[in-house]
């Protein structure tokens, strides 16, 4: 299996845009495929085993979640990304940060606007969640206020500064959607958790956006079989609980696959009926209907 040295140099410091004024970048990486195969079979010999049975390897270590192969790869990025999502990206506290501080310097003269087209509907069924979209109508006049917020909240925090107030306090007014850099070194098993989870449909969009670019980008390119595996047994795959199993069993035995979604509610696991409201149907369904068990 070949290193990845030349995916390296190309991608090293390159800017990925995302959003308006955010990007993506590779600072370094040590690892690629081999590394992953090299530490699995502690002894491995370079030259003893084919690029074929590297995969086959990757990919049965991968479809059984045996994960510390994985952690032997790390990358480096550094990131640029409005405040608000960093938020959501540091709470995955499985990395190494140093991130830009404005205690030391002048806040980055950046942040995040929504478009007329942008500004989403509070989801009805999802509390941290979004659906459909606001007229852009009203969508223009909130993002006619969000740049007068944006533009007032600079001025007064550079007046503060030139009047002589400590950059520590001068920043402690402005908006979330500043944007901040941030050095990001992660290993590749928890990096592709990261991904899972951001690239999911029901993750952020803005975050989402970051996470595609990520892995889209950088991680299929300098581990293109760990990637392959990634999206065939992790991020393209459907897992099915017991419950999940047994309401497929009970269709089946009755001959009603595909069901419709009355037959599925008549044979639900006893512990959802008479619930208005289960995310756990919910997501049944829902894995259900990507099988075309359920129509």
């Amino acid at each position: 299996m070949s290193n990845n040295a030349e995916q390296v140099e190309a991608l090293r410091w390159k800017k990925f845009p995302v959003l308006d004024d955010g990007f993506v970048a590779l600072v370094d990486v040590m690892g690629d495929d081999s590394a992953i195969v090299q530490a699995a079979r502690v002894s491995y010999g370079a030259g003893t085993k084919t690029v074929s049975d590297d995969r086959t390897l990757i990919r049965y270590l991968m479809r059984h979640r045996h994960t510390t192969p994985f952690e032997m790869a790390e990358i480096k990025l550094l990131v640029r990304v409005p405040m608000d999502i960093w938020r959501q990206w540091i709470r995955h506290r499985t990395a190494s940060v140093n991130e830009y501080s404005t205690r030391y310097s002048i806040a980055i003269d950046a942040a995040h606007r929504t478009p007329p087209d942008g500004w989403r509907r509070q989801s009805k069924n999802n509390r941290q969640g979004s659906e459909g979209f606001l007229d852009p109508e009203i969508g223009r006049q909130l993002s006619d206020e969000e740049r007068e917020l944006q533009e007032y909240a600079r001025r007064v925090y550079q007046h503060r500064l030139e009047l002589g107030v400590a950059r520590e306090q001068a920043r402690k007014d402005l908006p979330l959607s500043t944007y901040t850099e941030a050095y990001w070194k992660i290993d590749l098993h928890n990096l592709l958790h990261f991904l899972e989870l951001r690239m999911d449909p029901h993750a952020q969009w803005e975050i989402a956006q970051y996470a595609h670019v990520i892995g889209h980008e950088i991680v299929a390119r300098l581990f293109p079989i760990t990637w392959e595996a990634f999206l065939d047994y992790r991020f393209q795959s459907v897992v099915l609980s017991r419950l999940d199993c047994e309401v497929i069993q009970k269709l089946a035995s009755l001959g009603r696959i595909p069901a419709t979604e009355d037959e599925f509610m008549e044979v639900q696991d006893p512990s959802w009926q008479g619930l208005f409201r289960c995310r756990e149907r919910d997501e049944c369904l829902e894995k259900l209907r990507k099988l075309g068990l359920v129509r």
